[in-house]
Protein backbone atom coordinates (compact mmCIF):
# COMPACT_ATOMS: atom_id res chain seq x y z
CA UNK A 1 0.00 0.00 0.00
CA UNK A 2 2.87 2.60 1.02
CA UNK A 3 5.07 4.04 -1.48
CA UNK A 4 8.84 5.89 -1.56
CA UNK A 5 9.57 9.58 -1.30
CA UNK A 6 10.98 9.33 -3.95
CA UNK A 7 8.14 7.94 -6.27
CA UNK A 8 6.20 10.86 -4.80
CA UNK A 9 8.60 13.34 -5.47
CA UNK A 10 10.14 12.51 -8.82
CA UNK A 11 6.34 12.84 -10.07
CA UNK A 12 5.72 16.38 -7.64
CA UNK A 13 9.23 17.62 -9.37
CA UNK A 14 8.36 16.81 -13.18
CA UNK A 15 4.60 17.75 -12.50
CA UNK A 16 5.43 21.41 -10.96
CA UNK A 17 3.76 20.66 -7.49
CA UNK A 18 4.76 19.81 -4.06
CA UNK A 19 3.73 16.89 -1.62
CA UNK A 20 3.29 17.35 2.02
CA UNK A 21 4.64 15.90 4.61
CA UNK A 22 2.39 16.13 8.09
CA UNK A 23 3.75 14.82 10.92
CA UNK A 24 1.90 12.50 13.09
CA UNK A 25 2.08 11.63 17.22
CA UNK A 26 -1.25 9.86 17.27
CA UNK A 27 -4.39 7.96 16.09
CA UNK A 28 -6.67 11.80 15.11
CA UNK A 29 -3.71 13.18 13.14
CA UNK A 30 -3.28 10.03 11.13
CA UNK A 31 -7.24 10.04 10.37
CA UNK A 32 -7.18 13.38 9.66
CA UNK A 33 -4.68 13.67 6.97
CA UNK A 34 -4.93 10.40 5.40
CA UNK A 35 -8.59 11.29 5.23
CA UNK A 36 -8.22 14.48 4.01
CA UNK A 37 -6.07 13.25 1.48
CA UNK A 38 -8.13 11.21 -0.17
CA UNK A 39 -10.83 13.67 -0.53
CA UNK A 40 -8.31 15.62 -1.68
CA UNK A 41 -7.17 13.27 -3.95
CA UNK A 42 -3.74 13.91 -3.49
CA UNK A 43 -0.27 12.46 -2.53
CA UNK A 44 0.74 12.35 0.78
CA UNK A 45 3.94 11.74 3.54
CA UNK A 46 3.15 10.43 6.50
CA UNK A 47 6.62 12.03 8.86
CA UNK A 48 7.26 10.52 11.94
CA UNK A 49 10.02 11.93 14.11
CA UNK A 50 11.81 9.67 17.06
CA UNK A 51 10.11 11.71 19.51
CA UNK A 52 6.78 10.60 18.03
CA UNK A 53 8.22 7.03 17.82
CA UNK A 54 9.26 7.11 21.51
CA UNK A 55 5.86 8.90 22.10
CA UNK A 56 3.54 6.26 20.64
CA UNK A 57 5.25 3.49 20.01
CA UNK A 58 6.76 1.87 17.09
CA UNK A 59 4.47 -1.11 16.03
CA UNK A 60 1.66 1.20 17.36
CA UNK A 61 2.38 3.88 14.65
CA UNK A 62 3.65 1.72 11.52
CA UNK A 63 0.92 -0.08 11.97
CA UNK A 64 -2.45 2.36 12.43
CA UNK A 65 -0.86 4.07 9.26
CA UNK A 66 -0.95 0.67 7.26
CA UNK A 67 -4.40 0.55 8.38
CA UNK A 68 -5.76 4.10 7.83
CA UNK A 69 -3.94 4.20 4.33
CA UNK A 70 -5.65 0.82 3.12
CA UNK A 71 -8.45 1.27 0.80
CA UNK A 72 -7.95 5.08 0.34
CA UNK A 73 -6.32 4.69 -3.37
CA UNK A 74 -4.19 7.49 -3.05
CA UNK A 75 -0.01 7.14 -2.66
CA UNK A 76 0.91 7.20 0.73
CA UNK A 77 4.44 7.20 2.25
CA UNK A 78 5.86 6.74 5.74
CA UNK A 79 9.11 8.74 6.16
CA UNK A 80 11.18 8.83 9.49
CA UNK A 81 11.84 12.69 10.00
CA UNK A 82 15.19 14.36 11.20
CA UNK A 83 16.38 10.97 11.78
CA UNK A 84 19.96 10.78 14.06
CA UNK A 85 19.90 7.71 15.78
CA UNK A 86 21.22 4.69 13.69
CA UNK A 87 19.56 2.36 15.83
CA UNK A 88 15.84 4.17 14.96
CA UNK A 89 16.86 4.36 11.12
CA UNK A 90 17.91 0.90 10.96
CA UNK A 91 14.47 -0.21 12.45
CA UNK A 92 12.44 1.75 10.49
CA UNK A 93 14.15 0.43 7.29
CA UNK A 94 13.70 -2.80 8.32
CA UNK A 95 10.16 -2.27 9.98
CA UNK A 96 7.58 -0.40 7.32
CA UNK A 97 8.83 2.54 6.56
CA UNK A 98 9.05 3.53 2.62
CA UNK A 99 11.31 6.46 3.39
CA UNK A 100 14.11 8.12 5.99
CA UNK A 101 15.65 11.08 6.58
CA UNK A 102 19.33 11.25 7.72
CA UNK A 103 20.06 14.86 9.53
CA UNK A 104 23.75 15.08 9.81
CA UNK A 105 23.22 19.40 9.26
CA UNK A 106 24.71 19.60 12.61
CA UNK A 107 27.81 17.74 11.47
CA UNK A 108 31.13 19.48 9.43
CA UNK A 109 30.36 18.88 5.57
CA UNK A 110 32.42 15.74 5.19
CA UNK A 111 30.92 14.16 8.33
CA UNK A 112 27.31 14.89 7.07
CA UNK A 113 28.26 13.06 3.69
CA UNK A 114 29.91 10.29 5.77
CA UNK A 115 26.85 9.57 8.08
CA UNK A 116 24.18 10.05 4.90
CA UNK A 117 26.30 7.83 2.62
CA UNK A 118 25.79 5.38 5.09
CA UNK A 119 22.26 5.16 5.96
CA UNK A 120 21.78 5.10 1.58
CA UNK A 121 23.78 1.92 1.69
CA UNK A 122 21.68 0.55 4.25
CA UNK A 123 18.37 1.89 3.06
CA UNK A 124 19.18 1.25 -1.03
CA UNK A 125 19.42 -2.39 -0.63
CA UNK A 126 15.70 -2.61 0.82
CA UNK A 127 13.87 -0.14 -1.15
CA UNK A 128 13.76 2.72 1.08
CA UNK A 129 14.41 6.40 0.10
CA UNK A 130 16.89 8.45 1.62
CA UNK A 131 16.38 12.52 2.79
CA UNK A 132 19.52 14.53 3.69
CA UNK A 133 19.90 17.95 4.89
CA UNK A 134 22.54 20.40 4.52
CA UNK A 135 22.36 23.76 6.27
CA UNK A 136 20.93 24.96 9.18
CA UNK A 137 17.57 26.21 9.55
CA UNK A 138 17.16 29.58 11.19
CA UNK A 139 14.76 32.00 10.18
CA UNK A 140 15.76 35.59 8.30
CA UNK A 141 16.19 38.13 11.52
CA UNK A 142 16.72 41.69 10.43
CA UNK A 143 19.65 41.87 12.97
CA UNK A 144 21.61 39.23 10.51
CA UNK A 145 24.20 40.22 8.84
CA UNK A 146 24.00 38.94 5.34
CA UNK A 147 27.83 36.50 5.80
CA UNK A 148 26.46 35.42 8.84
CA UNK A 149 23.03 34.21 7.01
CA UNK A 150 25.16 32.95 4.26
CA UNK A 151 27.09 30.28 7.31
CA UNK A 152 23.18 29.05 7.72
CA UNK A 153 22.17 28.58 4.67
CA UNK A 154 22.72 25.97 1.69
CA UNK A 155 25.68 26.65 -0.74
CA UNK A 156 24.72 25.38 -4.26
CA UNK A 157 28.22 24.41 -4.79
CA UNK A 158 28.21 22.39 -1.64
CA UNK A 159 24.74 20.87 -2.50
CA UNK A 160 25.94 19.63 -6.11
CA UNK A 161 29.06 17.95 -4.38
CA UNK A 162 26.75 16.58 -1.55
CA UNK A 163 24.30 15.10 -3.82
CA UNK A 164 26.67 13.51 -5.96
CA UNK A 165 28.89 11.99 -3.39
CA UNK A 166 25.91 10.55 -0.75
CA UNK A 167 23.61 9.52 -3.91
CA UNK A 168 20.50 10.82 -1.46
CA UNK A 169 17.09 10.78 -3.04
CA UNK A 170 16.11 14.02 -1.84
CA UNK A 171 17.27 17.19 -0.10
CA UNK A 172 16.24 19.23 2.43
CA UNK A 173 17.81 22.71 2.30
CA UNK A 174 18.00 25.82 4.39
CA UNK A 175 16.47 29.12 2.84
CA UNK A 176 15.60 31.17 5.77
CA UNK A 177 12.75 28.92 7.66
CA UNK A 178 13.25 27.29 10.80
CA UNK A 179 10.93 24.91 12.70
CA UNK A 180 7.96 26.30 15.70
CA UNK A 181 5.63 28.81 15.55
CA UNK A 182 8.26 31.86 16.19
CA UNK A 183 9.86 31.93 12.47
CA UNK A 184 10.78 35.58 11.54
CA UNK A 185 11.23 38.35 14.08
CA UNK A 186 11.28 40.97 11.11
CA UNK A 187 9.92 40.91 7.50
CA UNK A 188 8.86 37.20 6.60
CA UNK A 189 11.39 36.81 3.69
CA UNK A 190 12.75 33.81 1.75
CA UNK A 191 16.19 33.46 -0.13
CA UNK A 192 14.51 32.55 -3.28
CA UNK A 193 17.46 33.16 -5.26
CA UNK A 194 19.29 30.67 -3.21
CA UNK A 195 16.34 28.00 -4.13
CA UNK A 196 16.95 28.76 -7.58
CA UNK A 197 20.34 27.89 -7.80
CA UNK A 198 20.28 25.23 -6.14
CA UNK A 199 17.52 23.82 -8.37
CA UNK A 200 19.53 24.47 -11.06
CA UNK A 201 22.66 22.02 -10.03
CA UNK A 202 21.35 19.26 -8.49
CA UNK A 203 19.35 16.44 -9.69
CA UNK A 204 17.14 15.53 -6.86
CA UNK A 205 13.36 17.08 -5.57
CA UNK A 206 14.21 19.92 -2.98
CA UNK A 207 13.06 19.71 0.69
CA UNK A 208 11.31 22.80 2.44
CA UNK A 209 11.33 21.88 6.28
CA UNK A 210 9.81 24.40 8.87
CA UNK A 211 7.23 25.93 5.99
CA UNK A 212 4.02 26.54 8.70
CA UNK A 213 2.60 29.85 8.07
CA UNK A 214 0.61 30.15 11.50
CA UNK A 215 -2.61 30.41 11.17
CA UNK A 216 -3.44 33.59 12.93
CA UNK A 217 -6.83 32.95 13.40
CA UNK A 218 -6.01 29.37 14.91
CA UNK A 219 -3.56 31.36 17.29
CA UNK A 220 -6.23 33.88 18.26
CA UNK A 221 -8.39 31.43 18.75
CA UNK A 222 -6.35 29.15 21.32
CA UNK A 223 -5.39 31.98 23.38
CA UNK A 224 -8.31 33.45 23.47
CA UNK A 225 -9.56 30.03 25.10
CA UNK A 226 -5.79 30.38 27.55
CA UNK A 227 -2.86 29.14 25.00
CA UNK A 228 0.06 31.57 25.20
CA UNK A 229 1.05 32.07 21.65
CA UNK A 230 1.93 35.53 21.31
CA UNK A 231 3.83 36.54 18.51
CA UNK A 232 3.92 33.42 16.34
CA UNK A 233 5.07 34.23 12.71
CA UNK A 234 5.04 32.14 10.15
CA UNK A 235 5.83 31.45 6.48
CA UNK A 236 3.40 33.54 4.24
CA UNK A 237 1.19 31.29 1.47
CA UNK A 238 2.66 33.17 -1.43
CA UNK A 239 6.19 32.85 -0.26
CA UNK A 240 5.50 28.48 -0.55
CA UNK A 241 3.69 29.20 -3.89
CA UNK A 242 7.00 31.06 -4.92
CA UNK A 243 9.03 28.14 -3.72
CA UNK A 244 7.63 25.61 -4.88
CA UNK A 245 7.52 27.62 -8.40
CA UNK A 246 11.11 27.64 -8.36
CA UNK A 247 12.25 23.95 -7.69
CA UNK A 248 10.36 22.58 -3.85
CA UNK A 249 9.27 19.36 -4.33
CA UNK A 250 8.33 18.50 -0.45
CA UNK A 251 6.88 20.77 2.12
CA UNK A 252 7.06 19.91 5.48
CA UNK A 253 3.83 21.15 7.75
CA UNK A 254 3.59 19.86 11.74
CA UNK A 255 3.26 23.57 13.62
CA UNK A 256 0.05 24.48 11.83
CA UNK A 257 -1.42 21.41 12.51
CA UNK A 258 -0.49 21.72 16.11
CA UNK A 259 -1.87 24.99 16.67
CA UNK A 260 -5.42 24.08 15.24
CA UNK A 261 -5.88 20.95 17.17
CA UNK A 262 -4.76 22.88 20.33
CA UNK A 263 -6.92 25.95 19.34
CA UNK A 264 -10.15 23.32 19.25
CA UNK A 265 -9.67 21.27 21.76
CA UNK A 266 -9.37 24.13 23.91
CA UNK A 267 -12.75 25.56 22.88
CA UNK A 268 -14.26 22.20 22.84
CA UNK A 269 -13.41 21.39 26.80
CA UNK A 270 -14.13 25.16 27.46
CA UNK A 271 -17.63 25.22 25.70
CA UNK A 272 -19.04 21.86 26.84
CA UNK A 273 -17.44 21.59 30.86
CA UNK A 274 -19.85 18.82 31.24
CA UNK A 275 -18.39 16.64 28.74
CA UNK A 276 -15.99 13.88 30.02
CA UNK A 277 -16.54 12.04 26.45
CA UNK A 278 -13.02 12.18 24.54
CA UNK A 279 -14.13 11.04 21.41
CA UNK A 280 -16.38 15.00 20.76
CA UNK A 281 -13.66 17.35 22.14
CA UNK A 282 -10.59 15.27 20.53
CA UNK A 283 -13.09 14.65 17.11
CA UNK A 284 -13.65 18.76 16.88
CA UNK A 285 -9.79 19.04 17.27
CA UNK A 286 -9.03 16.30 14.85
CA UNK A 287 -11.55 18.01 12.15
CA UNK A 288 -9.20 20.68 12.45
CA UNK A 289 -6.31 19.48 11.72
CA UNK A 290 -8.05 17.73 8.59
CA UNK A 291 -8.71 21.28 7.36
CA UNK A 292 -5.23 22.48 7.22
CA UNK A 293 -4.35 19.81 5.33
CA UNK A 294 -6.65 19.98 2.76
CA UNK A 295 -5.61 23.74 2.79
CA UNK A 296 -1.85 22.94 2.26
CA UNK A 297 -2.77 20.67 -0.40
CA UNK A 298 -4.35 23.03 -2.32
CA UNK A 299 -1.70 25.64 -1.42
CA UNK A 300 1.18 22.82 -2.41
CA UNK A 301 -0.82 22.21 -6.07
CA UNK A 302 -0.85 18.43 -4.62
CA UNK A 303 -4.54 18.26 -5.10
CA UNK A 304 -6.26 15.88 -7.95
CA UNK A 305 -2.56 14.53 -8.64
CA UNK A 306 -3.39 11.11 -7.00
Amino acid sequence: MLVTNKALLDAARQGGYAVGAFNINNMEFIQAILSSAAESRSPVIIAVSEGALKYAGFDTLVSMVRVEAEGKNIPVSLHLDHGKDMDVIERCISGGFTSVMIDGSHLSFDENIAVTKEVVDRAGPAGVSVEGELGRLAGIEDNVSVSEQDALFTDPDEAKIFVERTGIDSLAIAVGTSHGAYKFKGEARLAFDRISAIASLVDVPLVLHGASGVNQEHVKLANSFGAEIAGARGVPDEAITEAVKLGISKVNIDTDMRIAFTAYLRKSLDEKKENIDPRKYLGAAREAVGEVVRSKMKLFRSEGKA
